[in-house]
């Protein structure tokens, strides 16, 4: 969540109210316009309360032409159906809604089966809102299992956490929010993402964990977790270090048992612990919903998991938050059931076949140089070639703003600042026909950036969001 402070002097005002849309109002005739920034005194009738918000929303950018967002942005009427049906029942009511629990548990049953689990019913797992709040439980079970193992000097030594510097963000709010100190394996050179000998060098006995990505937020790529799994291995038989792995595959956990059958990644590496993915990105749902897995009971420290029998029942729960809708949920088993995976097999290979293509017709226009090119997740990064002077990428982004495609532009983390890129995420609804327009559209900006004198965005935070 954004964090918003309180509106400056000069925000206040009045929203103002076509007289088309202002009903009778049975207090004081018409409707009169009401603040922005405080509730009104009176109410407002709901048609003219509705028409208010809907015209304020259309300056929103178009979900469908935004290339920055990983989320999912189109699903079936169908779907919005069950949606709709069940945004009223509140998924931490176990026992009142039984049924919307039972869905949850098979789609558990289901990731685990698909995770390659060495025993699917002996695997446990929860939904959360997000990969985000996700990742927050499985860091909390490693802290907690380390420290468990270390109780003779615990709370004396600090624990500590190793990942690759490109880690969503959600990793440096767990190190920050539970005291674990951030081991950051940087970028060097082309590479982009983890290294596994230089992570293994970092761990030690304070180590609670190393985290793997499948699908890196900054270019797509997947790093190599069967590798960073053996150089753990080695690291145990030369110290006795045993160091567990989470893999945040936020993104890939929805795409490589689809499209990357041979890739092992998974729980079929025993040093892999947990796993979690977003069901709102390649599992194709509308946010929030993400999903984390532990291997075993082992994996997930029972103290961890609270049971409350207020709301009826006896019931187990592993979340940082507690109330929200089932919707999301049901539409991830809806899902499930809707494709199977010869259907996700082909609404992923069609997704990256797009990006694939459209990675590759934008390298033939001379201007930019591919730093991935969409053949893992359907994502690449570019940037523009040595010789482009007269631009830069934030001076695209921008342009591109203006046909309404949402491209991010940013620069790398440490070690690799001096890179700025445009990421381009396709997704889901994102055709080759939307793809050639989005060429098209950028093929025709081209020679008004090339006679540019330089690059005209200075301020390069303004110019553009980089968004996850």
């Amino acid at each position: 969540m954004a964090l918003h402070k309180g509106p400056a002097e000069h925000e206040e005002r009045t929203l103002s109210v076509n007289p088309f849309f202002g009903e009778a109002n049975p207090v004081g005739g018409m409707t009169e316009a009401p603040p922005t920034h405080r509730l009104p005194d009176t109410p407002l009738p709901p048609s003219t309360a509705y028409q208010l918000v809907h015209d304020e929303l259309m300056l929103d950018g178009n979900s469908r032409l935004n290339l920055a967002t990983f989320v999912t942005t189109w699903m079936e009427p169908q779907a919005g159906v069950l949606m709709a049906e069940c945004r009223d029942k509140n998924m931490i009511d176990k026992d009142e809604y039984p049924r919307t629990a039972e869905l949850e548990r098979r789609c558990v049953a289901m990731l685990a089966d698909l995770w390659n689990a060495p025993d699917p019913a002996a695997a446990v797992g929860c939904s959360t809102t997000g990969s985000s709040e996700a990742c927050m439980l499985a860091g909390m079970a490693l802290k907690r299992r380390w420290a468990t193992r270390n109780a003779d000097r615990y709370p004396g030594a600090r624990p500590n956490l190793v990942m690759g510097v490109n880690v969503q963000v959600c990793w440096e709010k767990f190190c920050n929010f539970w005291e674990v100190e951030a081991r950051l394996v940087p970028m060097e050179g082309d590479r982009f993402h983890l290294d596994p000998q230089a992570a293994a060098e970092l761990c030690d006995e304070n180590t609670i964990g190393v985290v793997g990505v499948l699908g890196s937020t900054f270019d797509g790529s997947y790093e190599p977790v069967a590798e960073l799994c053996a150089a753990l291995d080695a690291l145990q038989e030369r110290t006795g270090l045993d160091v567990p792995v989470h893999v945040d595959a936020a993104s890939g956990g929805m795409v490589a048992p689809f499209l990357d059958q041979d890739l092992v990644w998974d729980f079929r590496l025993p040093r892999v612990a947990s796993i979690n993915t977003s069901g709102h990105k390649y599992g194709l749902v509308y946010p929030g919903v993400g999903w984390a897995l532990w291997r075993d009971r082992e994996a997930l420290p029972e103290e961890l998991v609270f049971r409350v029998n207020y709301l009826g029942g006896d019931m187990p729960t592993f979340a940082l938050n507690f109330s929200r809708p089932g919707a999301q949920v049901v539409a991830q088993y809806y899902t499930f059931l809707r494709l199977g995976r010869d259907g996700y097999r082909a609404v992923q290979q069609s997704t990256r076949d797009v990006a694939v293509s459209l990675a590759g017709r934008i390298a033939e226009l001379g201007d930019f140089r591919l730093l991935t090119h969409g053949d893992q997740l359907p994502v690449f990064a570019l940037t523009t070639a040595d010789d482009v002077t007269s631009y830069d990428v934030f001076d695209v982004s921008r342009r591109l703003r203006e046909s309404g495609w949402l491209v991010p532009a940013y620069t790398f983390p440490a070690n690799r600042e001096d890179l700025s890129v445009l990421r381009i995420v396709c997704r889901n609804g994102f055709s080759h026909d939307l793809a050639d327009l989005f060429l098209a559209d950028l093929a025709r900006l081209l020679p008004a950036l090339r006679r540019q004198p330089h690059p005209l965005t200075r301020d390069k935070e303004a110019a553009t969001g980089f968004h996850h």
